[in-house]
């Protein structure tokens, strides 16, 4: 018994492995796993290797229009047009006539269940007035992500022009925009989600390409790809007790093999990993000369912190605030920090900030308050 008790304090001991450390021995060319609330890379195998993504290209393209409807540019009950260039797209589709029109929910549905290439040319050519301009914001965008190994050609992913030779990302960069993209936009999930529906009135039948939606518990989508140039690809994602993990392979040889690689990603992820989002009281900090006597410090944001599911039973919080503050005090002024512990380590830094603003109280104001305690006293 005592040497059991010295063994399982030696492994209490030992350090946090990195991920790269972690050897999964994947079938694929690249993978990543992505922590979406964080971005924390849980896991990375040829992370940052550009590599043809096949119609996981769609992830981006699905960003951009959910982008336009969220600000208002394009609705979900707008119809779109089909162009000649839509309707002569290739690979997946749900085989648009020139001049059909669609609405925009319906469009969105066909690219996030069935990788409707046609759909995904009409909605660029929707948003930007053609593909080519389209595939310009995708690279603004993907820049704007830090996505830093990635060129787009096109919005669908297609290799078989010569042009298509240099349309490549990376695992990272796909597990980059397929996070901005479930965090910002969480209406994608109600298309990412479906397994079967239907269009045109229910004429035209879809089914996901992605089989983790109906087989992995909490699957929250998201793109697969084929080509014979970029093989099997997928960004997948699902959410258990509140932490959404982002799965990316890259390059494998059957569509099999990327989804077994993708659950095997998941499960390490969800078995070996935990969000808790810290819960600081509000304090009250006196403040001097100021129009109020106090100012709630609170968390500047609702930051979630990672941890190892180890780790848990052992996380505390410390909190540190400035004893008094001079007016005037600005909404967001730092006022403190809180730390998140595991045992003595600092795992992250919270801010705590100021609520709201505080006027410093003019001569007058103050000149009246003496009066009154004045007037007290007597």
């Amino acid at each position: 018994m005592k040497r059991l008790l010295c063994l399982l304090c030696a492994l209490l001991l030992l350090p946090i492995l990195p991920v790269s450390a972690v050897d999964m021995d994947l079938p694929a060319k690249s993978a990543v796993l992505l922590d979406a609330a964080t971005g924390t890379l849980l896991y990375e195998q040829n992370a940052h290797t550009p590599l043809a993504p096949a119609s996981v290209t769609k992830v981006m393209t699905m960003l951009l229009i959910m982008e336009a409807i969220d600000s208002g540019r394009i609705g979900w009950d707008d119809t779109v047009t089909t162009s000649e260039s839509a309707a002569a797209k290739g690979g997946s589709q749900v085989y648009l006539k020139v001049g059909e029109t669609m609405a925009v929910s319906d469009m969105v549905k066909s690219i996030a269940v069935s990788s409707a290439n046609d759909c995904a040319c009409a909605m660029a050519e929707h948003i930007a007035g053609s593909e080519s301009a389209f595939v310009d914001m995708m690279n603004s965008r993907a820049k704007e992500l830090g996505m830093d190994n990635t060129h787009f050609v096109n919005c669908t992913g297609l290799d078989d022009d010569p042009a298509a030779k240099d349309h490549k990302t990376t695992a990272y960069d796909i597990a980059l925009m397929s996070a901005e993209l479930l965090k910002n936009h969480p209406d994608i999930k109600k298309f990412t989600t479906i397994w079967m529906d239907t269009v045109r009135n229910g004429a035209f039948g879809l089914s996901n390409t992605n089989k983790l939606v109906r087989f992995y518990p909490g699957a929250t989508g998201l793109k697969t790809g084929f080509t014979s140039q970029a093989g099997y690809c997928l960004s997948s994602s699902a959410m258990r007790e509140d932490m959404e993990l982002i799965a990316v392979v890259m390059g494998c040889e059957s569509s099999k093999e990327r989804f077994a690689a993708c659950k095997q990603l998941l499960d390490y992820g969800f078995a070996t990993y935990a969000l808790i989002t810290p819960q600081a009281e509000t304090a009250k900090i006196p403040v001097k000369l100021g129009i109020a006597d106090t100012v709630n410090a609170v968390p500047a944001g609702e930051e979630a912190v990672l941890i190892e599911k180890a780790q848990k039973s052992g996380i505390h919080q410390q909190v540190e605030l400035t004893d008094t503050v001079d007016a005037p005090v600005s909404k967001g002024q730092r006022l403190g920090t809180l730390y998140i512990k595991a045992e003595d380590q600092v795992l992250k830094e919270i801010p705590l900030v100021a609520e709201e603003s505080v006027p410093r109280l003019t001569f007058g104001q103050i000149w009246r308050r003496v009066l009154q305690k004045l007037a007290m006293v007597a």
